[in-house]
């Protein structure tokens, strides 16, 4: 089968959940002998593909501010995959979907993945959010099938549009515990002394909850813990450069920037507790990271979090700070043994195998 992918940034990335969702199915569906292009989105310094782990990467003109990007690209990649020859066209998440109606014509068939409701992001405001709610209704009519990662989202397109959906989770890799090195060289941070944040510097995460909850708290409430805050921007540098002035001179706040590899892997395997909360999600692909190392979550209440954990997490009410401050005083007072139980709620095996179904549907 004849696939292309189109609609994230690029592979191979951790800017985002999509970028992961992107390069985990593709590496899967090229190992069963499923010929995969990937369309990244082309940028200023990025060292150029043509192919990575059996898939054919193929980069894609856009302007990379945030405004333009998506948009941009996926106006390049709609006009090149439909001279592409593909049975299928994976596209992912609703801003890419701007020009689905021009391939109509193609004998591929049109995939789409809504990796959560973007209009309602906090980073879109007045015309984007009116710009990416109308890609959500271009999706809905000319898709052949349509992906979500949530059962509130099965719910949301069948009662706003009375459209049938496709609930398909994201997967999660079984990993390896690493000891604290270097972050403990680069940042001072020991084994179950530190409370962990870890996602895209953007305001629907809710890291400025988090913050906020933390400075109210007092030494004694702590216990010499740290929080770290483990993540770059994602084109919102008005979002980012406020949150960082909010920790600037706070001295058990820990800001890592942007981390993949060994630091990130280590950053799991020690933190106290991971917290994650967020507005909007699709679905989060750090939570099931830190439920893998074991991790003991705490989440905001949101559907899409609460579906991931069900009863192996804690809970708080959204956007609730004196809530979360509570919770998180609860958690750390409780001294418990971390990274006890790794829970793998669903695989990248059997998601990739979900997928290659629909696609022969």
């Amino acid at each position: 089968m004849k696939i292309a992918m189109m609609g994230h940034k690029r592979v191979p990335s951790r800017e985002g959940g999509i970028e992961i969702v992107v390069e985990e199915l593709s590496e899967r569906l090229a190992n069963k002998s499923n010929d995969v292009t990937i369309y990244n989105r082309k940028r200023k310094g990025a060292e150029p593909l043509t192919e990575y782990k059996g898939c054919k990467i193929k980069d894609v003109f856009t302007l990379n501010k945030r405004i333009f990007d998506a948009i941009v690209y996926s106006y390049f990649a709609t006009k090149k995959v439909k001279k592409g020859g593909y049975d299928v066209i994976h596209i992912h998440a609703e801003g890419p979907c701007a020009f689905i109606k021009s391939l109509r014509k193609c004998k591929a068939k049109k995939v789409v993945t809504i990796h959560g409701l973007d209009w309602q992001r906090g980073k879109w405001t007045g015309f984007g959010s009116k710009f990416l709610k109308w890609c959500e209704e271009r999706a809905v009519k000319y898709a052949d099938e349509i992906i979500v990662l949530s059962r509130n989202n099965v719910e949301y397109f069948k009662n706003t549009y009375g459209r049938d959906t496709i609930f398909i989770p994201n997967g999660v890799n079984k990993p390896e515990l690493k000891p604290a090195s270097i972050i403990t060289e680069k940042w001072g941070l020991e084994r179950d002394g530190y409370v962990l944040f870890l996602a895209r510097l953007v305001p629907e995460k809710g890291v400025h909850y988090l913050i906020d909850a933390w400075k109210s708290m007092s030494e004694e409430d702590k216990m010499g813990k740290k929080l770290v805050i483990a993540g770059g921007s994602s084109h919102d540098d008005g979002y980012y450069t406020e949150i960082m002035k909010s920790i600037e001179g706070v001295g058990d706040i820990v800001a890592t920037g942007f981390v993949q590899g060994q630091p990130l892997e280590e950053l799991y395997s020690n933190a106290y507790v991971y917290v994650l909360p967020s507005d909007v999600e699709g679905m989060p692909i750090s939570l099931l990271e830190a439920l893998s190392y074991g991790n003991v979550c705490l989440v905001s209440d949101i559907p899409e979090n609460t579906e991931v954990i069900k009863d192996k997490g804690y809970v708080f009410k959204k956007s609730d700070v004196e809530d979360l401050t509570d919770k998180l005083k609860e958690l750390i007072k409780n001294s418990f043994e971390t990274h006890k139980e790794a829970i793998i709620p669903y695989s990248w095996e059997e998601i990739t195998e979900k997928t290659l179904q629909v696609y022969k549907k």
